[in-house]
């Protein structure tokens, strides 16, 4: 309806309605929303100047072919099911969904209840549903007009809503182009002239407000307006003596404070100057911690932050700029491996840029860098050795470990706890160089809470208890874990940190599963899966879904189902889920072939669950190296529960998979030679 009466099918290809006539019906009969209409009230509505013989017959044939094209695969005498004939004529059974005029309704509506910046993305939503004006093939029917007027009257109240939340965010940038197009196609609408010239006002451009103000009072004035209204009045006042209430402006005293020192900003520092590097490297250091949207944003501009900082040939700015992003990280495989990678590279190569002789405290940040931006394998420059094999040494990890203590050590000489507390997260990055290092882990964790406490670093102290947090589950002392949920929980609501509270829903759906078991924890898994999909974090959530579905396996003794799997994007998880998955589905020789070839679990908090999976798929399949290696690997966690130390989900005690993998392996039908060598 929200343009050219169309239809399209569920692959979204254009359904042919037929002759004009035809989508006068179907226009007809989808503004009745879901009531009868009558057929003497069809032939009315479409002949308006009076009906030709046969107009009964001719509407019954319209509809006919109506329902063959809107139904195409209803078998032949069976009563259609969208445009049905009730009583005295028809009517469309149409869904809420299926309608854009109505899902542009629905979507306005939750627009208007929604907080600021995802009101903004909803009226945006709502708006694209519009391909014209309403059943703009028939402009001048009178049976639409009254449909028309409503839906015209709602498109722009959502137009204007629209612009007040950009204004409500702080984008009054961003509104003043829709703006002026608005008003000058409808410039009858006082409060569009109110809105364009709030969004002026509050982008510095005081003068162009006030000859906005003034045009609309012209044009509102004119033969065709109905007078200036008190709004104008007020406005115009308000920008004059900057003495109004604006804590009843749209975007509330906080916004319009920061449009005005933006403004203030943009006019007073000049292009290309360091400062607005470095205002900008603070920008985005604030932003990552505002939620799913700023995460996202942040990481995408500090690429291009950081290539400016290499391209000014400048090594203590850049190291400056590029050691600026102290934001804590506390999910220890990176969101995107690549970029990761390259940010580690970057400040590796400004700090050799510096030399062992620069400043200490910028040589402290670089290597923190290095530290948190090398998590798990990031920074690898080669394949992963197999987890079949000895292990090896590793040049990144190694680089990374010494980049770590060697930051933590500049930091502890300097006695800048800002520094330290950075260099501490790079530490604990790097705090998975084996298994079962839940007890280190705990240390570091309360040493960053101290030092955030003692120096009121709130960022940081949400990360040091999410670091308890997670080495307390992974110990197995629960009571302990709960007491730091609740503190980061309080932190995070105090300080505006809404990403900490996905880290808590995770850990009360792990917490659930150790103390009531898995069928009372499953429901809460489906709804954290649910409410953290789009926090921003992929490293975290792209497939969690698989990890909590080897939940139940893993606890048990069995192999899974693969059915159960089949539907699910492993991610990244995908080589050490595949081993087992082929197991269970009886292709052993290809699961003991995957098996030689699986690297070996990365350096992070999922490498204790990672390893029991790979030795629940060796023991099935007689693989002896994995299993020997897995042994080894697990033996120093023996204490701790799998997995849990991520926080995320247990496994169950690492203890009972070392039982596990001791009987595989003294089992004389096991000893059988596995790919690799036995």
């Amino acid at each position: 309806m929200l343009g050219p009466v169309a239809a399209w099918d569920a692959d979204g290809a254009s359904v042919p309605l037929g002759a004009p006539r035809h989508r006068e019906v179907l226009g007809r009969l989808l503004i009745a929303r879901n009531r009868v209409v009558p057929v003497g009230r069809l032939v009315a509505d479409l002949w308006e100047d009076g009906p030709p013989a046969g107009a009964v017959g001719a509407v019954r044939t319209f509809v006919a072919a109506l329902r063959r094209a809107l139904e195409p695969g209803r078998p032949p005498r069976q009563p259609s099911r969208l445009l049905v004939t009730e009583g005295p004529g028809y009517v469309l059974r149409a869904g809420r969904d299926a309608v854009d005029a109505w899902r542009f309704e629905d979507t306005a509506a939750r627009a208007a209840q929604a907080p600021p910046y995802r009101a903004v993305a909803l009226w945006d939503e709502a708006l694209a549903r519009w391909r014209g004006p309403v059943l703009a093939d028939f402009p001048a029917a009178g049976w639409a007009a009254a449909e028309q007027a409503r839906l015209e009257a709602l498109r722009l109240d959502a137009v204007e809503r629209r612009a007040d939340a950009l204004l409500t965010t702080g984008a009054a940038r961003d509104a003043v182009v829709d703006l002026r197009a608005h008003v000058a196609a409808h410039p009858g609408r006082e409060d569009g002239w109110v809105l364009l010239a709030t969004a002026l006002d509050r982008s510095g451009r005081r003068g162009e407000a006030l000859e906005t103000l003034r045009h609309a009072r012209h044009v509102l004035a004119g033969p065709d307006g109905s007078g200036p209204g008190a709004a104008l009045a007020r406005t115009t006042a308000r920008i004059l003596s900057r003495a109004g209430d604006l804590a009843s402006e749209p975007a509330g005293a906080a916004d319009g404070v920061w449009d005005r020192t933006a403004a203030a900003w943009n006019r007073s520092v000049p292009t290309r100057s360091r400062a607005r590097l470095h205002a900008a490297a603070g920008l985005l250091r604030d932003l990552a911690v505002t939620g799913a949207d700023g995460l996202r944003e942040a990481r995408v501009h500090r690429r291009d932050l950081v290539a400016a900082a290499e391209s000014t040939g400048d090594a203590e700015l850049a190291a400056g700029l590029i050691g600026s992003y102290d934001v804590p990280a506390v999910w220890t495989r990176a969101d995107d491996p690549e970029d990761a990678g390259e940010l580690a590279r970057a400040a590796a190569r400004t700090a050799a840029r510096l030399g062992p002789g620069g400043p200490p405290a910028l040589r402290a940040r670089l290597l923190s860098v290095v530290a948190v931006e090398s998590r798990g394998d990031a920074a690898a420059d080669a394949p992963l050795p197999r987890a079949a094999e000895a292990p090896a040494a590793e040049p990144w990890r190694l680089r990374a470990e010494r980049a770590a203590q060697e930051a933590v050590r500049l930091a502890r000489r300097l006695k800048d706890p800002a520094l330290l507390a950075f260099a501490l997260n790079g530490a604990f990055m790097q705090s998975f160089a084996t298994c079962g290092t839940a007890a280190h882990r705990e240390a570091l964790g309360a040493e960053l809470t101290r030092l955030a406490v003692d120096h009121h670093m709130p960022g940081h102290e949400v990360l040091g208890r999410l670091v308890r947090l997670q080495s307390l589950a992974g110990l197995g002392d629960l009571t302990a874990a709960d007491a730091q949920a609740e503190e980061v929980d309080r932190l995070a609501h105090r300080n505006d940190r809404p990403l900490a509270a996905v880290f808590t829903s995770w850990y009360r759906a792990l917490r659930g599963c150790e103390t009531e078991g898995w069928t009372a924890a499953r429901p809460r898994y489906a709804e954290v899966l649910a409410a953290t999909a789009d926090c921003g974090m992929p490293g975290l959530t792209r497939g969690a879904a698989v990890l909590v579905a080897l939940v139940p396996v893993m606890r048990g003794d069995a192999l899974p189902d693969p059915d159960d799997f089949a539907r699910l994007d492993a991610g990244p998880y995908r080589p050490w889920l595949d081993p087992l998955l082929l197991a269970a589905s009886g292709s052993t020789e290809r699961a003991r072939e995957a098996l030689t070839t699986v690297p070996r679990p990365p350096h992070d908090l999922l490498q204790e669950a990672l390893w029991c999976v790979l030795a629940r798929a060796a023991a099935s399949v007689g693989h002896l190296p994995v299993l020997r290696r897995a042994r080894d690997e697990l033996a120093a966690a023996e204490a701790e529960l799998a997995g849990a130390g991520s926080g995320l989900f247990s496994f169950g005690p690492v203890a009972r998979h070392l039982r596990a993998i001791d009987t595989a392996l003294g089992d004389p039908s096991s000893a059988r030679p596995a790919d690799g060598g036995a």
